[in-house]
């Protein structure tokens, strides 16, 4: 029973923090109002860094956006794989909660990968695009969210006339902040097991805190339009209930695989099957599988190699788009992607690390 609670909670406290994360990146994604266009079009360089630093960002956004320029002919395929390899797509906020000193190792390793392999790529031209159907991804913004950003009545009169969405999300975020505050939400660094005292105020809980009232603050400021089309709509009804059944499913299946020592054992004495497994899972383009990685590297199953191996494949869903409209774009970009994986990853076994 224990072992289920401690699943429970880790899984609370993940999904809380990834879904403060995606609503800070969404409100400042919004409110930054932005296209790029013929700046971003002028030379390869300055296309395959900003396509780099927007797959840089945590989630699908930026990845999204990237596709959008790629298939309207704003950027080229250099510009398009640098995002592609700079992502980790939603499984950034996993990691942010789960292995942050990791996270920002990965993201280092990515975002240098997709600096050298963009420009590396910048010159290749597929004709398919040509006749492509110019998908743009709707980047959920509305000329009412760039109206009355912040308006001191609007805002009490939205608090006394306070809809079901608004209700829910001030509750739950007021919920996230008690339990950080009081240790009952706290980051672990193994998930499944207890935690013996009380936490400490160490750098990861005083910034989840700081995110959660910053939340906080935004949902009960922005307007009824902002939230229920932006927060409400995009982020909580497209990603919570898949996000909280992906982290505890895989929670729960690890914590019971982890505890079979046989199957402990296996890992560790097969772990070329596992990269080669890890590897070919990174071709899905969707996020939620790949989290079954992180949380067998957060308990020490797998090496880092695996884990990085991975995530340089895997671009979540952001590349869902992009298979929609340009396959060969999409092949391409993933047999790219798993060269310097393959080689990443058997260095990594070679070297044990």
């Amino acid at each position: 029973m224990e072992f289920f609670r401690d699943i429970t909670i880790e899984t609370l406290m993940i999904t809380g923090i990834v879904m403060v994360m995606m609503l800070l990146i969404e409100y400042f994604n919004v409110f930054s109002g932005g296209g790029f266009g013929e700046y971003v079009k002028k030379s390869f360089l300055r296309q395959t860094s900003i396509s780099a630093f927007l797959g840089f960002t945590p989630g699908c956004v930026g990845v999204y956006a990237v596709v959008s320029l790629y298939l309207h002919r704003i950027i080229g395929f250099g510009g398009l794989l640098a995002a592609l390899l700079a992502t980790v797509g939603d499984e950034a906020f996993i990691m942010i909660a789960l292995i942050p000193k990791t996270y920002l190792l990965i993201s280092l390793i990515l975002l240098v990968l997709a600096l050298a392999f963009g420009l590396l790529f910048s010159d290749v031209k597929l004709k398919s695009i040509e006749n492509s159907r110019m998908l743009m991804h709707e980047m959920h913004q509305h000329k009412e969210d760039m109206e009355g950003k912040l308006q001191i009545n609007r805002v009490m009169q939205q608090l006394k006339n306070m809809s079901f969405p608004r209700a829910i999300l001030i509750f739950a975020h007021l919920v996230l902040i008690f339990g950080i505050i009081s240790g009952v939400l706290t980051h672990n660094e193994h998930p499944g097991t207890a935690g013996e005292g009380h936490p400490s105020w160490d750098f990861m809980r005083i910034t989840f805190l700081v995110a959660s009232v910053m939340a906080l603050g935004i949902v009960t400021v922005v307007s009824d339009h902002f939230l229920e089309k932006h927060l409400w709509e995009h982020i909580i009804r497209k990603h919570f209930l898949r996000l909280i059944l992906w982290t505890f499913g895989t929670l729960l299946v690890t914590g019971l695989l982890l505890h079979n020592w046989e199957l402990r054992s296996w890992m560790q004495t097969n772990q070329l099957l596992l990269l080669l497994i890890a590897v070919a899972i990174g071709i899905i383009p969707i996020s939620g599988p790949h989290i079954a990685f992180i949380t067998l590297f957060a308990q020490g199953a797998v090496p880092f190699s695996i884990l990085l191996a991975n995530s340089i494949v895997q671009d979540g869903h952001g590349a869902l788009p992009l298979f929609a409209e340009s396959r060969s774009s999409f092949f391409l970009a993933k047999g790219i992607k798993l060269i310097p994986a393959l080689i990443v990853g058997l260095c990594g076994l070679w070297l044990r690390f």
